[in-house]
């Protein structure tokens, strides 16, 4: 919450998406660099990149755009959206920070969640742990602790995606061997047709 004019004054004229230095923000914010990833006006119209204006337009939204979330397959709407160009009439910015500072600032970056989950999909695995191709994937995988009241502790591993087993060589072996067995097929109808003309 800043109340002070003058502190918001880098931010004025600033499209989204640019990264600017957050110093004027006050002291603990000195070193920090902050991208611009939108924000609302003082009624509670959103922000949207690409429109170049600071005012407010009405565009035809459809699935896929931002600012609108579409209630049938296929539908659009005219939806009021503000331009990407950050002047004094909004009153909320969102910004994230892209550089650290000097001093950590309470409250935002001087605690860190832990990821619920580990990866789940092989080739992750292997790059959270620098395995090599030849290393058993299965052995690294991160467990998740369940431990209930007057039940065994137990964990739960997920099931592991793209994971290279005899049973996926089989499959593109088969698959590799029918399309063989395909081109063989026209060859010889081919060869029955040319010497039925």
């Amino acid at each position: 919450e800043v109340d002070d004019e003058r502190k918001l004054r880098t931010f004025y004229e600033k499209r989204m998406a640019t990264e600017v230095a957050a110093d004027s923000l006050g002291e603990e914010w000195k070193g920090y660099v902050v991208r611009i990833s939108g924000g609302n006006d003082k009624q509670g119209f959103p922000m949207k990149q690409g429109v170049l204006t600071h005012g407010r337009v009405r565009l035809l939204l459809s699935k896929g755009h931002s600012c609108y979330r579409p209630r049938r397959t296929g539908e659009r709407k005219r939806k009021s959206v503000r331009g990407c160009i950050v002047d004094a009439n909004l009153s909320v910015l969102n910004l994230v920070i892209v550089k650290k500072g000097e001093k950590d600032i309470p409250g935002l970056t001087d605690t860190t969640v832990p990821r619920r989950l580990g990866p789940k999909r092989a080739s992750r695995i292997r790059k959270l742990f620098n395995l090599s191709k030849e290393d058993d994937v299965r052995q690294y995988v991160v467990r998740k602790p369940l431990n209930k009241e007057g039940k065994k502790p137990r964990t739960k591993a997920p099931k592991i995606q793209r994971l290279v087993t005899p049973r996926v060589l089989q499959h593109k072996r088969r698959r590799i061997a029918l399309k063989k067995q395909r081109t063989q097929k026209n060859k010889e109808e081919a060869a029955e047709y040319a010497k039925l003309l």
